[in-house]
């Protein structure tokens, strides 16, 4: 499923050479996948942790330090599975897993994954800002850092403490 992610909306990025491992993150707090019958049709990570831009910018955002913050990550749906709310679920299970344990759910994505934009903001997912990334191979990308709804609120919630777009 990755694979064909990958080579219908180049993501994964064409620099991550190994998908399994790009999907593997060791030290996540946790992952998730949806599958129709034996067929894996959707995944999502929360990790401890994203690039050092994207952090900054995330901790700057919330107020918290790297510790306080869920990065909710690797969100892929099979193309022959959207539009059908597998990607909101598989959001909304990682985000409540990160808020249950105290953490702020934060995500990045690049820039241009329009798609992948209007489902967190859709979600109710604020905007904080653009950070750039620089890879090791030194490929830099333009991406965008939201928040979602912090421990203790849940989505839709327009409690205290809550980010509006700016």
């Amino acid at each position: 499923m990755a694979e064909v992610v990958q080579r219908g909306d180049g993501y994964p990025e064409a620099h991550v050479p190994d998908i399994l491992a790009f999907l593997g993150c060791p030290g996540a707090y946790g992952a998730w996948v949806a599958a129709v019958g034996p067929e894996i049709v959707g995944h999502v990570v929360l990790n401890t942790r994203s690039s050092t831009p994207v952090m900054e910018l995330a901790c700057a955002a919330t107020g918290r330090p790297p510790d306080g913050l869920g990065v909710v990550a690797r969100l892929l749906v099979a193309p022959s599975h959207r539009r059908l709310g597998i990607a909101r679920v598989l959001l909304d299970t990682a985000a409540g897993a990160a808020r249950s344990a105290g953490l702020w759910p934060v995500l990045d994505t690049v820039a241009h994954n329009y798609k992948a934009i209007n489902l967190y903001e859709s979600a109710g997912w604020a905007l904080a800002g653009k950070a750039r990334v620089t890879f090791s191979d030194g490929t830099q990308l333009d991406e965008v850092v939201y928040l979602g709804p912090p421990p203790g609120q849940e989505p839709g919630d327009p409690g205290p403490g809550r980010l509006s777009p700016p």
